[in-house]
């Protein structure tokens, strides 16, 4: 009898977990910023795996560095806004280092996660975020963002960089969090421990940067790595800031783009995912 009951219980975890999948997004392709991250999807970029990246879309701030490019539309949920930076070379860069260098079975290619969709965010546990200076999330985007974290989500958030933009992306911040601080994470965070011990906090450049012999924009020429935790001191929102932790993974495979940067991002990416599976 109990070798029945197993037999159930473990039949009925399958059947969840399949309707579970069923209420998913499918896979789903945007126009990027960048006329040159349109790069093939991979084979098997729609294979059920135990891990996936997602990516937040968002909606631009009025005052956005990047409105639109190369004549696309302005409508952030068509794609082609600034939550598309380095989308989707950067994330399908660092998913093939995840899947070479940890066990994760991770998916071949990222979920764009609009979080207006209903409830699909909460089918996805790991959240990435670039050009953070630039979004401006709506107040029920803001509540379900909060909910989603407090419940467990991780939100991972990069290149801004300096006052101006800081400042802009804390008016949503603010908004998701206003009772919350927003800290340095100290060098004994185990996040920073979890795979790969990450002691010197370099300033990663953008590949921007590194063209136009200036590191960084605005008055960022400091890297900070911030986060905010929750009531049992889980890191639950993690932020790059004055770092282009994206384009260290988007440029990896291209010579002109040091090494050491691209290094120490993949194994920033690692120990984030890794800490947000685990804690």
């Amino acid at each position: 009898m109990p070798h029945r009951r197993s037999i159930l219980l473990v039949a009925s975890a399958l059947a969840g977990l399949a309707c579970l999948h069923g209420f998913q997004s499918r896979f789903r392709v945007y126009i990027s910023m960048e006329p040159y991250d349109q790069v093939p999807v991979p084979p098997d970029a729609e294979q059920p795996s135990e891990w996936v990246f997602g990516r937040l879309m968002y909606p631009n701030h009025p005052n956005a560095r990047f409105g639109r490019w190369f004549g696309r539309s302005q409508d952030w949920r068509e794609g082609g806004t600034s939550w598309t930076q380095d989308y989707p070379r950067a994330d399908r860069h660092f998913l093939m280092a995840l899947r070479r260098l940890t066990r994760v079975e991770a998916r071949a290619a990222e979920q764009p996660i609009n979080l207006d969709d209903g409830d699909d965010v909460y089918n996805w546990p790991f959240l990435f975020a670039g050009e953070m200076g630039d979004w401006l999330l709506t107040d029920q985007q803001a509540a379900k963002l909060r909910d989603y974290l407090l419940r467990g989500g991780f939100l991972l958030m990069d290149d801004f960089w300096g006052t101006p933009e800081w400042e802009q992306f804390l008016e949503s911040m603010n908004r998701v969090f206003p009772d919350r601080p927003i800290v340095d994470i100290p060098d004994d965070d185990p996040v920073l421990k979890t795979v790969y011990t990450i002691q010197e906090r370099l300033l990663i450049p953008g590949q921007w940067g590194l063209r136009r012999g200036t590191l960084y924009r605005n008055d960022g020429s400091t890297p900070y790595w911030r986060g905010i935790y929750d009531d049992r001191n889980r890191l639950m929102v993690a932020m790059f800031f004055n770092s282009d932790v994206g384009d260290s993974w988007e440029w990896a495979d291209d010579p002109r783009y040091p090494e050491k940067y691209s290094a120490l991002g993949i194994r920033l990416g690692v120990n984030f995912v890794i800490y947000s599976l685990t804690h």
